[in-house]
């Protein structure tokens, strides 16, 4: 591999590092209406519950990466990078039809690449939701008597990325070893269905996200020529289908398998196409969750994949994400 080669490399393996699990953590792997769903990343709280408190833990694993084409590079040998999360999250009814949430991840990366090793720390970027519930009763049910019976339940959302992290636009890196963040404001729309027909579930989201521009003045620490930067508009897709086993006193195992589709348009400068900005990536999460009879507490651990093959993503890095997830809920 070229100089140039390994150069291009390191900065497509680089700009995924801080933004793979964070893109892909926030499927409900639960039905959240009547279920105790969402994750400690995009809590939704079940129908007539007022309080919920979510904590995470992920490992991401990278191994490889797509480049602009589509193409699946190995990293080169002797490579290690791994990202840890922590990600705390508080969840509140604000209305009979009305949730809000709030998310905050702390971040520790660990990387040896191309014989450059750095570790850093610092707090990732808070996440702030709204969910709106088209619904007043709970959806699930154990038959179909009626049309009505097949209805999902179904939430219309909004979120708001805050750049809390570090990013490369910022005063404390120096590297892109340091980033725990993307450095941008973002919009969302969000929208979430789900269905549950005991013991099967089937949930949809996808979410529309849009990118502030900003100013940018410095790269890494050092001065640059001043320049507005947008990053491309962001779309991801899931979709999943779960199965409920019912244990000793209604206590319940699910264990849901989801496939997530994310891509992300090319950004600009000072409104000119960056063509080595879009990305996208598709993945397949398998999620088994431990639930109370009353919903109240649930646990969960999960196991995000990508396929390393051509065509499975682009100008992306191919991760492992494995996630362990405490849920508690109060009326």
């Amino acid at each position: 591999m070229g100089k140039q080669t390994s150069s291009t490399c390191i900065k497509q393996v680089l700009s995924g590092l801080f933004i793979g699990a964070a893109l892909l953590f926030s499927q409900p792997s639960l039905a959240a209406s009547c279920c105790g769903g969402g994750s400690a990343s995009s809590l939704v709280l079940p129908k007539f519950y007022t309080h919920m408190f979510g904590g995470s833990f992920n490992y991401e694993q990278y191994d490889g990466f797509w480049n602009q084409d589509g193409t699946y590079i190995e990293d080169p040998p002797d490579s290690d990078l791994k990202q840890l999360r922590l990600n705390l999250g508080y969840g509140y009814r604000l209305a009979p039809n009305w949730q809000a949430s709030v998310v905050a991840p702390f971040v520790w990366n660990d990387n040896k690449y191309s014989g450059i090793e750095s570790s850093s720390s610092g707090l990732g970027d808070i996440s702030l939701n709204l969910w709106y519930e088209t619904f007043d009763n709970i959806m699930c049910v154990y038959e179909v008597q009626d049309i009505k019976d097949l209805m999902p339940a179904i939430y219309l959302g909004g979120g708001l990325t805050l750049p809390t992290g570090k990013s490369a636009y910022g005063d404390d890196v120096t590297s892109s070893f340091d980033i725990t963040g993307r450095g941008f404001y973002r919009l969302d729309a969000n929208l979430l269905m789900d269905k549950t027909i005991w013991p099967w579930t089937m949930i949809f989201e996808f979410s529309y996200g849009v990118y502030l521009e900003r100013p940018v003045n410095q790269e890494y620490g050092n001065p640059v020529e001043p320049y507005d930067k947008q990053l491309g508009n962001r779309r991801l897709g899931t979709v999943s289908l779960g199965y409920t086993d019912f244990l000793k006193e209604l206590d319940t195992m699910t264990y849901t398998l989801a496939y997530s589709d994310l891509k992300e348009d090319n950004g600009t400068i000072n409104g000119v196409t960056d063509p080595t900005t879009g990305l996208a990536k598709q993945s397949f999460t398998f999620t088994a969750a431990y639930s109370t009879m009353a919903k109240d507490w649930i646990v969960k651990g999960s196991i995000n994949h990508s396929i390393k093959d051509d065509g499975w993503g682009s100008n992306f890095p191919a991760t492992d994400i494995f996630t362990i997830e405490l849920i508690h809920v109060i009326p």
